[in-house]
């Protein structure tokens, strides 16, 4: 049996021929194209050339290819099949009404029956047995195509009009044909090329044979998180609300196939590859991605290129669209247009509903490519240019309110438009021409429907995502009237050129209101941080750096605020130092505005290691705010409090432990003890303390800090899981490992449901819990952890972020203790190179990772290269944090091996007595360091033969080591084997 079926229909073609094929029927397909200048009558008289019974798939994709008419379809089929009983037979697989002479054909309908029922029928209507043979009925073929996912969410309906690009179909079809670890295919192409028709298309074509089948839009890292984080609950995962546990659910459940193995997941719109390539899911399903950027190929998957239309495909698909035009017009427009198809699809649209003569229009169109016009983009053409402002006219004269509220939508970022944010408004805040667009839901429908008649939006779902189709599958609930719009981005840079003045400076208000109403007021909730990820894309577009209205501004640092807190410090510099130079020449150097931005600004440089340009601009606020309204002022604390700050990172330590004492004193006399920003100033200088090591000092403050923000806050809140970081590091290197390690252990777990596991903070705490495990003796079970942590890291924040070369410092000494010695060296060099560009070759982290990196050249057997750097590290360290700080009594300890190492016995006996007497003062006698330094005494006056008194030491330290940290521990069975100790940098939370 010969199937003839028209590409949009390949799915039932498989189907109807794999349950063919298991009754014993020799199949054979054959995709029906019919050239369209050959007489449809032709075309079917050559069919009969081929063996057996030839079976049309029937819809009206078959019946309209070319396209034809019922009248000719009717004319050709009483002609061909007259004389030739019993060789054509149909199904048909539409609702529409077919030409009366199909009925020659008996066609057997299948569409609205179940899978069995429609077998049932097919078989019975060929006059085919309905039992398999035996050795034909196992294994799984296709699904039935009627059939819909058990969730499917976010689907762009399907376009009927959708033509050509077979080949791209068959090949993503192959390359998406395993099943097992994660397929990935990319299709990569221009703007307006059709890549998301593609997808979406596919999706239609094969979506039944998946379980879930998700639509995500991937044009920022917000939204795909979001996105992706809605499957929590349609997959009945049990989480909680923070959409970062929520995200995690969703990713552990894809990669497990649990509930489902055969997903398939759409990222749409990929562009910026770094900010998304992360969160791409792995497991047994299947990733099609959309996006313009070629770069793909560097990364797992197949990339494919979508180019334009073959000009056949232009052709074909213009005739589709606009029946009226001839085949040699249509060629004339698509040479006109480049093949693109959205262009095609826009003009065709026009052409469908005008009067115009198609040769006066593109004699328009040559006429404008002769001009000397302004190119829009280098996406366009310049004709198309001409063929927008015919659209625009038209749209004018006759629903002026949809080209109102096309050019409002340009004031927003291109993709998803959420003009629920316009919808929301009260109407007093909206211009007299808009609000009756607004308040009257059947103009609202009418505007839009307009637009998308001509192809100028899409239709998209209340949650960012195009609308689905209402076929039984569990979908997003949809909304009337407030789902947002797809604009795409070349209709977008198109239609804000071509806007009279007036509207720009009326619409443009009416945007930075709708983002001032839509600002949630509180960004260090991380439950709403999906909001400010919702309209921080759009800030650009409002313009809202131009506006004075306070409201504007509050918006602007509440969204630096959020970009701080989440981690999203590159967005937020940007936007920082574009909001400073535009307020600076807009309301003065000086303007109180300016310094709350100064604020934000500087939280975000130093959070990414610019602590001179953060100090820059937290002195300056703090010494304005002090000579005009002295010490005991808000601002003037708030200012000091990030100088403090900036001065830990500089490593000016005892500085930032005075002023922090300074602010933290003003502000319990201002606004109490217990108030949000005592409590800062109070974690504040706990920080301070633990830079100085004060560790028992630093837990102190912390712990009371904990014990308020845990009285006053969730129990979930960021500032309290902040607190428990803190507490936990104080006990760390206070040497009590467990204790810390069961404290971090069960915060990890909280940071990663309600940040998520890819949140600087949630990193900083998975950091402590390796540091915890490695120290309490558990090394190999914290080295996967360092490196799936520093993974992360350098994927989400970059390889120079202060806290990628915090952790990767960590995993250095790690891998050099687990004998990884060249990998480590490496990875040491690498840290010293970051931290000397980053503070400069005399800050103490930088003083104290060449010493880390000393200690390795002494395992490689390079020990006197090895000492010259441990000597070097000594001396810098005591002049940069003094002598008696824990980081220059573990450089001594480091310095008095290397001694003995190169044979200098004599010098290293007094360094480690001095040594020990240095970590009593600091630590105290039973901290892991002392120990160590007693340990490391004893093998040096063993070395000069003072026997007795080395044995007095070793015994003393080794009863303290088994009682601290146990009799198993390496460290204790490494000092009861007389390995010569050390002690390695570890940089600190600033």
């Amino acid at each position: 049996m010969l199937i003839v079926f028209a590409g949009f229909d390949r799915a039932w073609a498989s189907w109807i021929g794999d349950r063919l094929e298991r009754r014993g029927v020799r199949v054979t397909h054959l995709r029906w194209n019919p050239p369209p200048e050959t007489p449809l009558a032709e075309v079917l008289r050559e069919l009969p050339s081929s063996r057996g019974r030839i079976l049309l798939v029937l819809s009206d994709a078959f019946l309209q290819l070319g396209p034809r008419g019922h009248d000719e379809w009717n004319s050709a089929l009483r002609e061909v099949t007259a004389d030739r009983s019993g060789r054509f037979t149909a199904v048909s697989v539409t609702g529409s009404a077919l030409p009366t002479a199909t009925s020659v054909l008996a066609p057997v309908e299948l569409i609205r029956l179940n899978a069995v029922d429609a077998e049932r029928r097919l078989l019975l209507g060929l006059g085919l047995p309905r039992d398999y043979p035996p050795d034909r009925a196992a294994g799984r073929g296709p699904r039935y195509p009627a059939g819909v996912p058990e969730v499917r969410g976010g689907v762009p309906r399907r376009n009927v009009r959708f033509t050509g690009r077979e080949e791209l179909l068959d090949r993503t079809r192959r390359l998406l044909a395993e099943w097992g670890e994660t397929v990935r295919v990319v299709l990569v192409g221009m703007s307006g090329v059709g890549k998301t028709q593609l997808a979406a298309e596919y999706v239609h074509r094969f979506g039944s044979d998946y379980d879930l089948v998700w639509w995500v839009s991937a044009d920022r890292r917000s939204i795909l998180r979001q996105q992706l984080a809605d499957l929590a609950p349609v997959l009945g995962l049990a989480t909680g609300a923070e959409y970062g546990e929520r995200l995690r659910a969703v990713r552990d459940a894809l990669r497990r196939g649990a509930p489902y193995a055969r997903w398939l997941l759409i990222l749409d719109g990929a562009d910026d590859i770094e900010a998304v390539a992360d969160l791409v899911p792995t497991g047994p399903g299947h990733v099609l991605i959309t996006s313009r950027h070629p770069d793909w190929d560097r990364h797992p998957g197949v990339v494919v290129e979508v180019p334009a239309y073959t000009r056949d495909e232009s052709v074909d698909f213009l005739r589709r669209r606009a029946p009226r035009l001839t085949h040699a017009e249509a060629d004339q427009l698509a040479s006109l247009l480049a093949d693109l198809p959205l262009l095609l699809d826009q003009t065709a649209g026009w052409l469908n509903e005008s009067r115009m003569p198609v040769e006066a229009y593109t004699e328009l169109l040559r006429d404008d490519r002769a001009e000397d016009a302004v190119s829009v983009s280098a996406d366009f053409p310049t004709a198309f240019r001409t063929a927008w402002a015919i659209l625009l006219n038209t749209l004018r004269e006759t629903v002026p309110e949809a080209v109102d509220l096309l050019r409002l939508c340009t004031f927003f970022a291109p993709g998803a438009i959420p003009v629920r944010l316009i919808r929301d408004l009260p109407p007093d805040a909206l211009p007299d021409r808009l609000r009756p667009l607004v308040e009257d839901s059947a103009r609202w429908a009418r505007a839009v429907g307009r637009l998308r008649e001509f192809a100028v939006v899409r239709a998209v779902g209340d949650d960012g995502r195009e609308g689905p189709d209402p076929a039984g599958a569990v979908e997003l609930p949809g909304t009337t009237g407030g789902e947002p719009l797809y604009l795409h981005r070349m209709v977008h840079q198109i239609a804000h050129r071509d806007m009279p003045p007036e509207d720009h400076r009326e619409f443009i208000e009416v945007a930075r209101r709708a983002l001032t109403v839509a600002d949630p007021g509180n960004p260090a909730d991380s439950r709403l941080w999906p909001r400010y990820a919702e309209i921080t894309p759009h800030l650009k577009w409002a313009d809202v750096l131009r506006s004075t209205d306070l409201p504007i501004h509050t918006l602007v640092l509440n969204c630096l605020r959020y970009m701080y807190l989440s981690g999203e410090y590159g967005s937020g510099i940007r936007l920082a130092e574009r909001a400073m130079a535009g307020w600076r020449e807009l309301l003065g150097p000086t303007h109180p505005r300016i310094w709350d931005l100064s604020h934000h600004y500087g939280n975000l440089l130093r959070a990414i290691g610019d602590y001179h340009g953060s100090e820059a601009l937290d002195r300056a606020a703090s010494e304005y705010w002090r000579a005009e309204h002295g010490v005991r002022n808000l601002e003037y604390l708030r200012a000091a409090g990030g100088l403090a700050a900036d001065l830990r990172g500089l490593g000016r330590y005892q500085d930032a432990l005075e002023l922090s004492r300074h602010t933290l004193g003003l502000y319990a006399s201002l606004v109490g003890e217990e108030d949000a920003r005592t409590l800062t100033a109070q974690n504040n200088l706990g920080v301070s303390l633990r830079l100085l090591g004060r560790y028992e000092e630093a837990l102190e403050v912390d712990r009371r800090t904990l014990a308020i923000r845990s009285r006053q806050l969730p129990p979930r809140h960021s500032w309290t899981l902040y607190s428990e970081i803190n507490q936990a590091i104080d006990r760390r290197l206070l040497g009590r490992y467990r204790e810390a390690e069961a404290i971090q252990e069960l915060s990890v777990r909280t940071h990663r449901q309600v940040l998520g596991a890819d949140n600087p903070q949630t990193l900083r705490a998975e950091h402590n819990l390796a540091l915890c495990r490695y120290h309490a003796g558990d090394r190999a079970g914290a080295r996967p952890l360092f490196g799936e942590v520093l993974a992360r890291c350098e994927r989400v924040l970059g390889e120079e972020d202060p806290l990628t070369t915090m952790i990767a410092t960590s995993c250095a000494w790690v891998e050099r203790e687990l004998g990884d010695l060249d990998r480590a060296l490496t990875r040491h060099e690498e840290v010293e190179r970051r931290y000397s560009a980053m503070l400069g070759p005399a800050h103490p982290f930088t003083v104290g990772v060449r010493g880390n990196k000393g200690l390795t050249l002494l395992a490689l057997g390079e020990r006197d290269a090895g000492r010259e750097e441990i000597e070097r590290t000594y001396d810098g360290m005591c002049e940069a944090v003094g002598a008696g700080h824990p980081w220059a009594v573990g450089c001594a300890l480091n310095t008095a091996t290397a001694r003995t190492r190169t044979g200098d016995h004599e010098s290293a006996a007094p360094l480690s007595r001095d040594t020990v007497e240095r970590a009593l003062g600091a630590l105290g006698r039973d901290h892991p360091l002392t120990l160590l330094c007693q340990v490391g005494l004893a093998g040096d006056l063993r070395a000069l033969r003072r026997i007795e008194e080395a044995g007095r030491a070793e015994e003393e330290a080794l009863s303290g080591l088994a009682a601290t940290l146990g009799a198993r521990h390496p460290v204790t069975a490494g000092a009861r084997q007389r390995v010569r100790p050390h002690w390695d940098f570890e940089p600190l939370i600033i």
